[in-house]
């Protein structure tokens, strides 16, 4: 039967289709299903590797295939990256597996039933040969979506399988959203919502020719392929009932919020912080919300996310802001704030009103130079709070703007509508946004423009400002030089260093002289061996006492691991991504503003860990109300620590399983 009906079907007959196959290390089955893929008549085969690390891509090009590269992983992503640039005379799209699995003699029988639907499928259980193949966590968990896509739309279903033909112009009618293992199941819904004419033919199966299943190899990877189907079905129903746009409610409660969280921001009162808690907890709710935002206007996200902000600027700040005020303001005077701490008798002729709650007023200033001289030249226009707040919101909003330059807004509000964002820099005043903006401004450079020496130095310069502004930055620098030593030579590296480094020292200059340069306070306590709402450390502690006594036993495994990251990491969202992980964990000086430096580099990913650490980060204001009751110990309690941290690993886990899951 397949020979007749393949005799019968002449090649220019099936010119109009392309067929699409993701691939990741299928080097030993590709060719063969290409060169099969062509013994039925097709010519235009497109094959997109999603990061293979063996010879597949080659392979593909060898025996006469299309091939397009897709770095971010996911089943649904690679699908989409072939759908782009299609030639215009193509009216079907074939989609199949490379590894082999996928029984192509049924070919012919979907070629014949072209004209009279829209989308065709492969029906693997109704195959002895299928059935045998297919893992009983599969049949179940096919016969469970089937059922309930019935349950909801109406149409039953017998198979989730990969071999479909679908019709460009039905599939461009459905509007395909999902980029990872949800992808088969959202084109099956979505068909029966745009009334398509569907039907399913018996198709055979076999097991995989090569390479290793990340699904149906493990019980684990189908048990999870299984949950992601049905969070997939569950996020279709629920736009299915056409609730009322999230957008709308969650920027209601976002600035209700802030509203509520105005008069209550002076935490030496501890009658505050159980409205604190209530402000951040209306604010959390619409950030919760905001997930579940499939789009956004433009007009909304920048309201928002604006208002938010200058609603919280007249909010009493956090007791940092008024060591920035108090260090520009010596400056003016002439005294360099690295050389006088705050109680210095040198200073007492300039104290304030607000002195008193400059805080650790025996430690000189720790903040690096760029910073110090953006305190003097704020301090020289006006000594208040507000000006200070108005300057980091400022910045947080150019990185508001600089993610939408690349990214949608509805991913960019995991930053620019995030709770402890809008807090740590319009409520608290913390300065942190400084540092963070030309950071994005490097990563977004580095890893979205045409690699060459000029978007190196370019890069360099801005990772310099941010270093100047705030030390964290440094190991970016080490990334850049790296890649820059790999991909091009060693002197473009060298360079990488000196622009990343020559700014900082230059800035330094008014601050040091021949007898001295005393940048960083190694002798204070804060430095030395100062603890707040740390991970790793605090359990370590438990079992190494010795460890309380100094910081220092955490540099060097940091260290390493910024090493190993610069080594291994693809690109500068996967190293910022990775190495503020592993900052955050093991650093043993943790502030609740300091889980704002890991979230824009969460835009892309939408990682669960950094959107539950969003919310369980209110936990650290345990610390302030500990003290404004009289416990002067600097230190979260255990319960308290798991409860921030937990959430933020356990989600991070999930978001990273989920991402080896789809490729």
């Amino acid at each position: 039967m397949k020979d007749s009906l393949h005799r019968n079907i002449p090649y220019s007959y099936l010119d109009n289709i392309l067929v699409i196959i993701p691939v990741r290390n299928e080097a030993a089955t590709i060719g063969t299903v290409i060169s099969s893929l062509q013994s039925y008549g097709l010519k235009q085969i497109r094959v997109v590797d999603n990061g293979s690390s063996d010879r597949s891509a080659i392979i593909a090009t060898e025996h006469g295939a299309e091939v397009v590269t897709e770095n971010i992983p996911g089943y649904g992503q690679a699908c989409w990256r072939g759908l782009q640039n299609i030639p215009s005379e193509i009216e079907w799209i074939l989609f199949c597996d490379g590894d082999g699995s996928d029984d192509l003699s049924c070919l012919p029988q979907f070629f014949q039933l072209r004209e009279n639907y829209d989308l065709i499928l492969g029906d693997r259980s109704a195959t002895p040969q299928g059935k045998a193949v297919m893992t009983p966590v599969q049949n179940f968990g096919n016969s469970l979506a089937g059922f309930l896509i019935n349950l909801g739309w109406g149409h039953r279903y017998q198979d989730l399988g990969p071999l479909r033909l679908i019709r460009r112009s039905a599939l461009e009618k459905i509007g395909m959203c999902d980029r990872g293992m949800g992808w088969t199941v959202e084109m099956q819904v979505k068909a029966v919502e745009c009334n398509l004419n569907i039907c399913e033919i018996p198709v055979g199966y076999r097991p995989r020719q090569g390479g290793k299943s990340k699904i149906s190899g493990t019980i684990s990877g189908s048990v999870k392929a299984g949950i992601i189907i049905l969070a997939t079905l569950g996020n279709l129903y629920l736009k299915k009932l056409k609730l009322p746009d999230l957008s709308y409610l969650s920027g209601i409660l976002l600035v209700l919020g802030s509203i509520s969280l105005i008069p209550f921001g002076d935490f030496r009162n501890p009658e505050v912080f159980s409205y604190f808690w209530l402000g951040m907890g209306i604010m959390s709710i619409g950030f919760i919300l905001s997930w579940g935002v499939k789009s956004i206007s433009a007009w909304w996200f920048w309201l928002v996310a604006i208002a938010a902000r200058l609603l919280l600027l007249p909010m009493y700040p956090g007791n940092d802001i008024w060591r920035y005020i108090w260090e520009g303001l010596i400056q003016l005077q002439g005294f360099s704030p690295y050389d006088f701490a705050p109680n210095a008798t040198e200073l007492i002729p300039y104290r304030t009103e607000w002195w008193q709650q400059i805080n650790h007023q025996h430690v000189s200033a720790i903040y690096p130079p760029v910073a110090q001289l953006g305190f003097r030249w704020l301090a020289a226009i006006a000594p208040h709070f507000l000006l200070f707040k108005s300057a980091f919101v400022a910045a947080d909003l150019l990185t508001c703007w600089l993610l939408t330059q690349k990214f949608s807004y509805q991913q960019t509000l995991i930053y620019a509508w995030n709770p402890l964002v809008i807090y740590s820099f319009a409520g608290g005043g913390h300065y942190d946004s400084w540092f963070i903006l030309p950071l994005v401004s490097a990563w977004l450079l580095f890893d979205y423009h045409k690699t060459s020496t000029h978007t190196y130095c370019q890069s360099s310069l801005l990772l310099s400002i941010s270093i100047a502004v705030k030390w964290i930055s440094f190991p970016f620098l080490g990334f850049l030089a790296w890649q820059a030593w790999q991909k091009i030579n060693f002197k473009i590296a060298l360079l990488v260093i000196i622009c990343g480094i020559l700014p900082f020292f230059l800035t330094a200059l008014p601050f040091c002289n021949t007898n001295s340069c005393h940048l960083i306070p190694t002798s204070s306590t804060f430095v030395s061996h100062g603890r707040s709402a740390e991970f790793l450390p605090h359990i370590l502690s438990k079992f190494w006492k010795e460890s309380l006594k100094s910081n220092a036993y955490f540099a060097l495994p940091l260290g390493l691991i910024s090493l190993f990251l610069i080594l291994k990491s693809f690109n500068l969202q996967q190293f910022g991504s990775r190495f503020f992980l592993a900052l955050l964990t093991i650093s043993p000086i943790i502030h609740g503003w300091y889980f704002t430096w890991i979230i824009p580099f969460a835009v892309p990913t939408q990682n669960l860990g950094i959107r539950l650490l969003s919310l369980s980060s209110l936990v650290y204001f345990a610390l302030p109300y500990h003290q404004a009751v009289g416990d002067r110990n600097w230190d979260l309690t255990d319960l308290e620590t798991m409860v921030l941290w937990l959430p933020f690993i356990l989600g991070y886990c999930i978001t990273i399983s989920h991402r080896k899951l789809e490729v």
